[in-house]
């Protein structure tokens, strides 16, 4: 591990900000922009923080952290979770295959998602996964069919829609109120979980709940809680005894711009006090809480613009290196690497041909200008992994950080790889 970080993430270093010990100014100039930059130590610090909380509050209840693999998939950062003792929760057949490279065992993947494949629900039995969020009678029913086939027995814990109210910074993060597509309807619940008691290829091992994101206070999961409990109890009641995982999801908040952040300490608290006499193993996903603070997005200015009395700063980076601030609205804060002097209001934009190819609006900021550096925080989740190469632009480059040294965790595209996988000169087939 590199040396010389009094603290892990990002300060300044003589008016120059850095990742841990790496200057970004240095690290831009040798990797380009833009660039995703993260620090492992930050990653680390709040791995600890939450696994730290959930110690002291259920000494004796046995639980793991899942961290939420949609959030970030770099295997560089997958691997680091890995030897923090993590595992991993899924969502796809291709997130699999990523957790297998990074090291994790199958007995280390929670495989969820709302829509999984035949072919999907087959890899999930071959790894195979601690068990399988199922989300419908139809899936479990189709899970049934593929572990027959393969000659096995699919553990399955059900995710069930508490069907609670979430206040959350907006509406598509928001996953467990009444009518959204995600898991069981809550009064359908006991229905389907008797069904899988009885089907021969599923063994029924635990209840799933996940209500949402940028969660930062307590009383969501409380509301949550008292409807799921009696449900796992009454199960319980009726003879279903192989009930043994409690999977509550993740959704804890960072902060942004000026949200308040979770606290893990009474998040903690308010688990082990619900679950208290359950008897119940416990399972967290935690995604964004893990990784959003890690990470930034490295930008250049490019030009300045006035346009309709307004100002323009135009950056290499855009909408499809990160979409958040177009399709979700989301704040990103935006500083200079470098501190130049003077302030201004603009609208931080791409290169992207879409009026909604932005960074910010309205933003009070310094007073850049065409050659400066712009560092885009609490990128680390939901940034990378959502980009596209939308206007033909290859996908940034991912940089890892470990105290005074840097590794590039995934090489920038080249254009030669926006058509690796195309064909110019058709090979035509008879239908």
């Amino acid at each position: 591990m590199g040396q010389g970080v009094l603290s892990p993430g990002f300060s300044r270093v003589g008016g120059v900000l850095h990742a841990d010990g790496v200057s970004l100014e240095r690290l831009a100039h040798e990797v380009g922009t833009p660039a995703y930059v993260y620090s492992l130590a930050r990653i680390r610090s709040q791995y600890r923080r939450l696994e730290t909380a959930l110690a002291d509050a259920m000494p004796d209840v046995t639980h793991r952290l899942h961290f939420s693999v949609k959030a970030n998939s770099n295997l560089a950062i997958l691997r680091t979770l890995q030897e923090c003792g993590a595992g991993v929760d899924i969502v796809s057949a291709g997130e699999l295959y990523r957790a297998r490279e990074a090291g994790f065992g199958g007995t280390d993947i929670v495989f969820s998602g709302v829509g999984k494949t035949a072919d999907e629900l087959r890899l999930a039995l071959e790894a195979p996964v601690l068990f399988v969020n199922v989300e419908s009678e139809g899936e479990l029913r189709l899970l049934d069919e593929v572990a027959r086939a393969m000659g096995a027995v699919a553990p399955v814990a059900l995710r069930v829609n508490p069907e609670v109210t979430v206040e959350s910074p907006h509406e598509y993060i928001r996953t467990g109120e009444k009518g959204h597509k995600f898991g069981i309807p809550y009064d359908d619940a006991e229905a389907v979980a008797r069904l899988a008691h009885e089907l021969p290829n599923v063994a029924l091992v635990g209840l799933d709940m996940h209500i949402g994101s940028q969660i930062a206070t307590w009383e969501p999961y409380a509301s949550a809680l008292a409807r799921i409990r009696p449900l796992f109890e009454s199960l319980r009641a009726a003879g279903i005894n192989t009930l043994e995982w409690l999977d509550l999801g993740g959704g804890l908040g960072v902060t942004y711009e000026a949200e308040a952040p979770a606290d893990v300490d009474r998040f903690a608290a308010g688990v082990a006090d619900a679950v208290r006499g359950l008897g119940v193993s416990l399972v967290f996903e935690p995604g964004r809480f893990l990784v959003a603070e890690a990470g930034v997005l490295l930008a250049r200015v490019l030009y300045r613009k006035r346009s309709g009395g307004k100002e323009y700063v135009i950056t290499d980076a855009g909408m499809n290196d990160l979409v958040r601030p177009s399709h979700y609205q989301a704040y990103h804060r935006i500083e200079p690497v470098t501190t130049p002097a003077g302030h201004l209001v603009a609208d931080v934009v791409g290169p992207v041909c879409e009026s909604g190819d932005f960074l910010a609006l309205g933003r009070e900021m310094a007073d850049v200008g065409p050659g400066d550096l712009l560092a885009v925080h609490t990128a680390g989740a939901y940034g990378f992994v959502m980009a596209s190469n939308y206007n033909s632009r290859p996908r940034p480059v991912e940089v890892v950080v470990d105290g005074d040294r840097y590794a590039v965790a995934t090489e920038r595209e080249r254009l030669e790889d926006l058509v690796r996988l195309e064909r110019a000169h058709l090979q035509w087939r008879s239908a």
